[in-house]
């Protein structure tokens, strides 16, 4: 549509047109049953086929191995921080010959999403909180900022050896870091470092769908915010090994269990249906654009990864030429930067950074500016933002003076 603006926003963000189209009809006449997705019963027989139809499209994409349930709630992010804690702990708990009154949790953190899930494990006050390495406090330039992922080899000796979990964000949206996805890059996430058979857990909301999972079968708990790649706000998907069906601890909030959730089929009270319809298109049509540029469906995901990997390098290539000519000012240091969130000053101050946003808006490209906590500019390159979009965006920033 030519009044639709292009749209680089952090979330929600962008969802493929096509899917806006036929979600549009979903909302009068969901499946020929003459009733709209928003306002058909989430216990239906043609609903319930269909999150089913969800689950398996979302194995497919990730190839999640055997072992592993695929939940649908609500609360975002934010709520899993707490549902971690609470589950993880009576996990830990529900092990034979395990009675330590004050288990350790061991947390990565790099930014201001691993951060605000730490602090939460803190406040809950279950157990001990410990930071195995904190970007802030590491930062090569002696600022307290986010600008890097840590190099491994400088904390992969200081995890707990037999916390109830270990805990990371793999891609900070704010700070625009994440860990490199090459398991031989020194800023990629220590699998092996680990103790054995710790339970890891991994925040993927904001890169979830653009690539492969590395050492997905290493994981206990992943979970991921839809509203970055794969649907609109109000839908988590958290990905959890079978062993929860057996975890029993009345401590944990009904909404918040993940036995709870598992017992149910994601349907102990109505979830939110309609992201979870956009949804279900959304990784529908990426299974079938897979399939269109030469990919087998079980493949389909490395297609976007190659997406993204050249819509990033296009990006930060723009940002260093930008950078040599005095506009521009990178706010990550060299192999941390996130390839979702690109994040940016322009050089000059306020004023010019308000120029360079107006002047965005000018050319139809929206929701540039930086997070509150950071200013700057940011630049989300979610699954949904094309190639061309994103040349705009490049012709726009080589211009800019």
């Amino acid at each position: 549509m030519a009044d639709r603006a292009i749209n680089f926003g952090a979330g929600p963000s962008a969802l493929p047109e096509e899917v806006l189209i036929e979600a549009g009809k979903g909302l009068l006449n969901f499946q020929n049953t003459g009733i709209g997705i928003a306002e058909i019963s989430h216990r239906s027989s043609e609903f319930d086929k269909f999150i089913q139809q969800v689950e398996q499209d979302l194995r497919t994409l990730l190839q999640i191995p055997r072992g592993y349930k695929i939940l649908f709630t609500q609360g975002g992010g934010t709520a899993q921080f707490s549902a971690v804690v609470l589950n993880m702990l009576a996990k830990y708990r529900s092990r034979e010959g395990t009675t330590p009154d004050r288990p350790l949790m061991d947390y990565v953190v790099t930014g201001s999403w691993s951060e605000a899930a730490m602090r939460e494990a803190k406040r809950l006050g279950l157990g001990t909180v410990n930071v195995v390495v904190n970007a802030q406090t590491t930062s090569e330039d002696g600022r307290k900022t986010f600008n890097h992922i840590p190099n491994r080899e400088s904390y992969k000796e200081k995890f707990s050896q037999d916390p109830a979990f270990v805990y990371y964000c793999a891609n900070e949206t704010v700070h625009g870091v994440e860990f490199d996805d090459d398991l031989d890059s020194p800023t990629s996430f220590p699998f092996n470092a680990l103790p054995d058979n710790v339970p890891l857990v991994a925040d993927y909301s904001s890169s979830f769908m653009s690539r492969p999972i590395p050492c997905i079968e290493k994981h206990a708990v992943i979970f991921a915010g839809a509203q970055k790649n794969i649907g609109p706000a109000g839908l988590t998907v958290v990905i959890v090994r079978d062993e929860w069906v057996n975890v029993v601890d009345n401590s944990i909030p009904l909404c918040l269990s993940y036995k709870t959730l598992i017992s149910s089929r994601s349907l102990h009270n109505t979830p939110p249906v309609l992201s979870i319809y956009i949804t279900g298109l959304v990784l529908k049509r990426m299974l079938e654009v897979g399939e269109q540029n030469g990919k087998a469906r079980e493949k389909a995901l490395e297609y976007y990864a190659e997406c993204t990997n050249r819509k990033a390098s296009k990006l930060y290539a723009a940002l260093k030429e930008g950078e040599s000519r005095g506009v521009f000012k990178g706010k990550v240091l060299e192999g941390s930067g996130s390839k979702m969130n690109v994040v940016f000053d322009v050089v000059g101050g306020e004023e010019k950074l308000k120029q360079f946003v107006s002047g965005a808006e000018q050319r139809g490209m929206g929701g540039i500016k930086g997070h509150r906590s950071v200013g700057g500019v940011r630049i989300s390159l979610y699954n949904a933002v094309t190639e061309d979009q994103v040349n705009n965006m490049l012709q726009y920033m080589n211009e800019f003076v």
